[in-house]
């Protein structure tokens, strides 16, 4: 008897849920009928969305280094290889989703999660940008976060994802709030 074990770590649950939301079936009716391959666009999807969530930052051409030692049949597909994930297909499926508008299938996955996970959407968060700056800025510490009414910006250090932590930074966010 022989037994082989493979890690999935928390990308079952994610794996698990882009299945329940339908998240492939979508991306194949974006893509629409597709020559037989030995993986689907949208199981190309689900791989990166699984790498995305693995924290894992590679270049494509290393991508299916990702998988080696997990249980890819179970996490992607019966069938399913590392090796099929290589740069050029990755790419191919990227340029065939481009053009077909990303925006429409985030916002029909998201709808759908919405949906099946019944969430609260009394406030729909829609975009956010990071400004970093320059000089010295003092700003009160606010401990409230039950008080919604509008409050001066806060200007401190945090998380830099332009890599200046040495920056004080701000955060703007546009959301919608149903009354």
């Amino acid at each position: 008897m022989s037994i082989e074990v493979s890690n999935i770590d928390h990308l079952g649950l994610v794996a698990g849920i882009i299945d329940e939301i339908g998240i492939e079936q979508k991306i194949n009716q974006l893509l629409g009928e597709q020559l037989p391959e030995k993986i689907t666009g949208s199981q190309v999807v689900k791989g990166m969305v699984l790498n995305g969530l693995g924290l894992v930052s590679s270049p494509l051409y290393l991508f299916s280094k990702f998988f080696e030692g997990k249980a890819i049949e179970h996490l992607i597909g019966k069938g399913v290889k590392t090796e099929y994930f290589n740069d050029d297909k990755l790419g191919r499926v990227l340029d065939k989703l481009y053009p077909r508008g990303l925006n429409e299938l985030f916002m029909s996955v998201v709808l759908e999660a919405v949906k099946i996970y019944e969430l609260e959407t009394s406030t729909v968060h829609l975009d956010s940008s990071l400004f970093h700056i320059h000089g010295d800025y003092h700003t009160k510490d606010d401990k409230s976060i039950e008080d919604l009414e509008p409050k001066p910006i806060k200007i401190t250090y945090g998380y830099s994802g332009d890599k200046r932590p040495d920056l004080k930074q701000f955060i703007l966010i546009i959301f919608s709030k149903d009354v």
